[in-house]
């Protein structure tokens, strides 16, 4: 199911509704009548909102007139909570989800589905607002995995780690001034993987959430990896240590 709601009138209406909205794509320079309403109402609800060039727009839009606004839905439907823990449960093994803590690029909410695929993660958790969703791009980048791996979207990344720990998983994320590297730490039992957004990492609260924090060594002059790699790298050691426990 994917969603292009194109017009002033049809974008307000998707968002006072309270449907689910990815990002809203908003011409350059235009701020008159209606959309004003629209930007402030995103805003309101933590949507992400955009400013290209038009010709952007008129490329995109199926009809013949975007009004300088388009919005883009989900492209998937999003489980809920406890549908990826039933499933995580029904696995015959301990429990491994995907935490996202904010991912805003598209190319990286994809890749990271296309590794929890590979990884056997049960279940990829991100939040409601000032995050990317299930656009049609991630399922692109995904390679087809979002058809595979059930993502969940949460109103707060924090309380839900804490709700995940009382259910018996260890919560983990990843941070550069972590004392851990993180093929040192035990990554075994239900355990939970935070990725922070992409330039900010970790939210305060997210982090202090965590059980532990573990660090990937850097040697070259660039202080961080990209989300996406970094995830990849510490799915696949969950993946190396529970083969080595086997």
């Amino acid at each position: 199911m994917s969603g292009q709601i194109e017009g002033r009138n049809p974008v307000l209406e998707a968002l006072r509704s309270g449907r689910t909205i990815n990002r809203i794509l908003v011409a350059k320079g235009a701020r008159e009548g209606s959309i004003r309403e629209v930007i402030a109402l995103a805003r309101s609800q933590g949507v992400i909102v955009q400013e290209v060039a038009r010709e952007r727009l008129d490329a995109m839009a199926r009809g013949r007139n975007h009004q300088g606004v388009i919005a883009l839905a989900a492209a998937h439907r999003y489980y809920d909570l406890d549908e990826v823990l039933e499933r995580a449960a029904a696995s015959g093994e301990d429990g491994l989800l995907l935490v996202l803590d904010g991912i805003e690029d598209p190319q990286n909410l994809g890749s990271l589905l296309r590794t929890a695929d590979a990884a056997g993660v049960h279940g990829v958790i991100i939040p409601e607002r000032r995050a990317v969703g299930l656009t049609e791009t991630v399922a692109k980048v995904s390679a087809g995995a979002v058809e595979y791996v059930p993502v969940a979207r949460v109103t707060n990344i924090a309380r839900t780690l804490e709700m995940l720990k009382e259910r018996g998983y260890w919560v983990v994320g990843t941070h550069q001034e972590a004392d851990e590297l993180y093929y040192e730490a035990r990554l075994t039992g239900p355990l939970a993987v935070v990725i922070g957004s992409e330039g900010r990492g970790m939210s305060r609260l997210v982090a202090e959430t965590c059980d532990f924090t573990v660090r990937l060594p850097m040697r070259g002059h660039v202080t961080s990896l990209n989300a996406a790699v970094a995830g990849a790298i510490l799915l696949y050691e969950v993946r190396r240590q529970r083969s080595a426990g086997a």
